[in-house]
């Protein structure tokens, strides 16, 4: 008994963790180039609605998938163009785009709100893992490829950030962008890259809600998850194979809330992205007093020729 609710728990809390990883490691990356996007909800709800709609439409939800990454980036682009650009402020540039992609998802998704998928996206289950005793077949097996994409992205983009001379060009960018620059550096280029990355990430995160976990489009579906992608970027350290763990946390959190909210007040687990999001802007808010292994240069515009 003990074990299958255990087992159970696991496999809820790697499904649960699916968005929250794809779109945490889109934001390690656009943080880790020095710019802070707070859009991620807004544009996980774009990439939700507009992989549904072209699933629906077309009735492949890889297409579907694809969309998802396109308009996630188009609305990234939206907020490099000011943050790096403009050199607007990057808090308020995001808590825009969020605002945005909220109403402009409910607005045009009212004619496709309730309506279920026809074609799902199927779940796939890996031969070695699912083979593994007891966790094999109840936790690894029937889950979505995307799960598996994320862990595949985790380790690829700790290759790519340790291993790799773009990787170290991106990370001084974040840390040093005027040392950046004197060697030759792009900087406004490398940040745009990483932030369309980050947006391109949070669509698929928001495509796996409409496509796998939730196979249908509700207005608002999102439901606070940007918000906690950003707080996991915190909580791993903005390292990519830590947010693994980390997502798997928050996910298993998360399904554990629901299943004991007879003794949980509901009040409380509907507040709970918002206390993530007041976490998340006052340790941004302390900067170097906390040093959690952010970029130094994180969240500042950069100007040629100005002293930091």
């Amino acid at each position: 008994m003990v074990e299958d609710w255990f087992v159970v728990m696991l496999a809820r809390g790697f499904a649960f963790s699916a968005p929250l990883l794809l779109a945490a490691l889109g934001e390690i990356v656009t943080e880790r180039a020095g710019v802070i996007n707070l859009g991620v909800e807004g544009m996980m709800i774009l990439g939700a609605l507009s992989a549904f709609a072209v699933a629906d439409a077309s009735g492949s939800v890889w297409l579907g998938v694809l969309a998802a990454m396109v308009v996630g980036g188009l609305a990234a682009l939206s907020h490099a163009f000011f943050s790096v650009t403009l050199r607007a402020n990057q808090y308020v540039s995001g808590l825009a785009l969020t605002m945005v992609g909220l109403g402009l998802s409910g607005l045009l998704g009212k004619p496709l709100a309730g309506r279920p998928l026809a074609h799902p996206m199927p779940r796939v289950d890996v031969p070695l893992l699912k083979d593994l005793p007891v966790l094999g077949p109840g936790v690894f097996a029937d889950q979505s490829p995307l799960l598996y994409l994320g862990f595949l992205a985790a380790f690829a983009l700790w290759f790519f950030f340790y291993k790799t001379r773009s990787g170290i060009v991106l990370r001084s960018v974040g840390e040093n962008p005027a040392a950046a620059d004197v060697l030759g550096v792009n900087v406004d280029l490398v940040r745009y890259l990483a932030v369309l990355f980050g947006g391109a990430m949070a669509g698929v995160a928001g495509a796996y809600l409409s496509l796998a976990y939730r196979p249908s489009w509700t207005e608002g579906m999102t439901a606070g998850l940007g918000w906690i992608a950003l707080a996991i970027v915190i909580f791993a350290s903005w390292d990519p194979l830590k947010a693994v763990g980390a997502a798997f946390l928050f996910g298993a959190f998360y399904h554990l809330a629901y299943r004991f909210q007879t003794y949980l007040a509901p009040e409380f687990l509907k507040m709970t992205p918002y206390l993530f999001t007041i976490l998340f802007l006052v340790l941004s808010a302390l900067g170097k007093s906390v040093r959690l292994g952010a970029p130094e240069a994180l969240g500042r515009p950069y100007i040629r020729g100005e002293r930091s």
